[in-house]
């Protein structure tokens, strides 16, 4: 019968694997294309100022990723993960159809 420190010893290399496995897989998280089909079915912009006002009427000045509450970075960070974009890394100053008010 095995020791307990004989069962933890077995599973460290298992647990540190997973632990940097996942790490790893956040940090190659890539910035989205304005070009990503899933961003021209939202009718993401990099830059909230180039939205075509007219074609996306629920689009306001002052709204932008930044202040959207799928927007999954803080505020001041220039690119965040976006819950509507696949967790994709969008412009804190684009904006999406998807925009929704952060809850204060």
């Amino acid at each position: 019968m095995p020791s307990r420190r004989q069962f933890v010893m077995s599973i460290l290399p298992t647990t540190a694997t997973i632990v940097f496995g996942v790490r790893f897989a956040n940090a190659q998280v890539a910035r989205i294309e304005e070009s990503d089909a899933a961003a021209v079915a939202l009718g993401y912009k990099h830059a909230a100022a180039k939205v075509d006002a007219k074609k996306y009427p629920a689009w306001a000045a002052g709204r932008n990723c930044a202040n959207c509450q799928l927007y999954q970075a803080k505020a001041s960070e220039p690119w965040g993960a976006c819950g509507a974009l696949g967790g994709k890394l969008v412009n804190a100053k684009g904006w999406c159809v998807a925009w929704v008010k952060k809850a204060a």
